[in-house]
């Protein structure tokens, strides 16, 4: 019997998770599953990598699995904030259960969509603006939802598509069962989530609201993942990136910058210099977006290089270094950038290629997180301290 079973997971979903090299459920699974199973509305945070994803979707499928009178309509509804994270989670879905499970996200044709959503998917997926946009078209019927899933969620409240999830949020029904999950739960967030799914119940006189699971940090910042620093100036970092990248020959690394417009260029300063790389835009169409992020995983291509855009959610196995060719001005950011390595119980090394400016804010940042980072330079093609 594995600890799943314990949790009240049934033999079936124990067997495909078995079939996954899963036999023993992660302290947030341990924690949460009891309590979405027992039917509540929970938000709950736990630490980049630590299995949120099962932690939601395996009560939750064992409940609609196990109906006596499977109905055609929709059942589950994941929103996610990225393309990338929605494919994740359709796939994680697909692993473990034979539901019909339906992917919408922005980019990919509207029609073809709208013709998947016919073939009655009991599982769907998407990004927060086309899900909405299918409801407002009335293609997306949502009045049987037994669950709404809100997966990174402190992302979704985010100024940018706030009133896109307050909107989606307010279309579901009262009784519908809420989960919402995120590295980081802000105050600020929770409030959000509260008001936006619950306001209306509780105006009502209904008691609702979120059962609330905070699980401690794991620490893998400071624990798991080696941090270092490379001075240089502005103009010199995209040429100190390609010596780094010389010098480690790593199996993958995925670097950041904060500006959207500059992946490109590294991209293309990289490739002159005969770097294996690759890039991840906003702008590239989806079917060209996930054939990048396959041949990364397969580590067919050593390098991706991305933007703040790409940097939640992302769950890409065995990342070894994550370099960093600027300072984000939010603290947030640079753990979620970290936090792309050091997954599943590894470890890696984050990189800050900083100008004198952003090192000077990097140890500031170092104290306030309890982290150590470690000045490094290239000397003779290899990374050393310095001296």
């Amino acid at each position: 019997m594995s600890g799943f079973n314990e949790l009240g997971i049934n033999e079936g979903l124990c067997q495909k998770l078995a079939a996954l090299g899963i036999s023993e459920p992660t302290a947030v699974q341990t924690r949460t599953i009891p309590e979405i199973m027992a039917g509540k509305n929970v938000i709950f945070q736990s630490a980049t990598g630590s299995g949120k994803t099962f932690a939601f979707l395996l009560p939750l499928l064992q409940k609609i699995e196990s109906e006596p009178n499977p109905t055609k309509a929709v059942r589950l509804v994941i929103v996610s904030p990225t393309f990338e994270l929605a494919s994740q989670l359709k796939q994680a879905a697909a692993s473990v259960t034979d539901l019909k499970c339906s992917l919408f996200i922005g980019g990919a044709p509207l029609k073809r969509q709208i013709d998947a959503l016919k073939e009655k998917p009991a599982i769907v997926v998407g990004t927060v603006s086309r899900l909405l946009e299918l409801c407002r078209l009335k293609k997306l019927k949502i009045e049987n939802a037994a669950a709404l899933i809100l997966d990174e969620a402190d992302r979704l409240v985010s100024k940018e598509i706030a009133d896109e999830t307050a909107e989606l949020i307010s279309l579901f029904d009262e009784k519908t069962q809420t989960i919402a999950c995120s590295a980081t739960i802000t105050k600020k967030a929770q409030k959000f989530l509260e008001d936006a799914r619950f306001s209306k119940a509780q105006e009502g006189g209904a008691a609702l609201g979120f059962e609330t699971i905070l699980l401690p940090p794991e620490d893998v910042l400071r624990e798991k993942i080696e941090h270092w620093a490379f001075f240089a100036e502005r103009r010199d970092k995209i040429d100190l990136l390609r010596s780094i990248l010389r010098a480690l020959e790593p199996k993958k690394a995925l670097v950041f910058t904060s500006r959207a417009d500059q992946v490109e260029n590294i991209y293309q300063k990289l490739k002159f210099k005969k770097i294996d790389c690759a890039a991840l835009t906003a702008r590239i169409k989806n079917q060209e977006r996930q054939a990048v992020l396959a041949h990364f995983k397969s580590g067919k291509c050593p390098v991706l290089i991305t933007s703040d855009l790409s940097s939640r959610g992302l769950d890409i196995p065995d990342i070894g270094y994550i370099i960093q060719c600027d300072l984000p001005s939010d603290e947030d950011f640079f753990v979620h950038r970290s936090g792309r390595t050091a997954r599943a119980g590894k470890s890696g090394v984050n990189i800050v290629i900083g100008d004198e400016w952003e090192l000077r804010k990097l140890s500031a940042l170092e104290k306030k997180l309890r982290i150590i980072v470690h000045p490094k330079v290239l000397f003779n093609g290899k990374v050393c301290e310095p001296t």
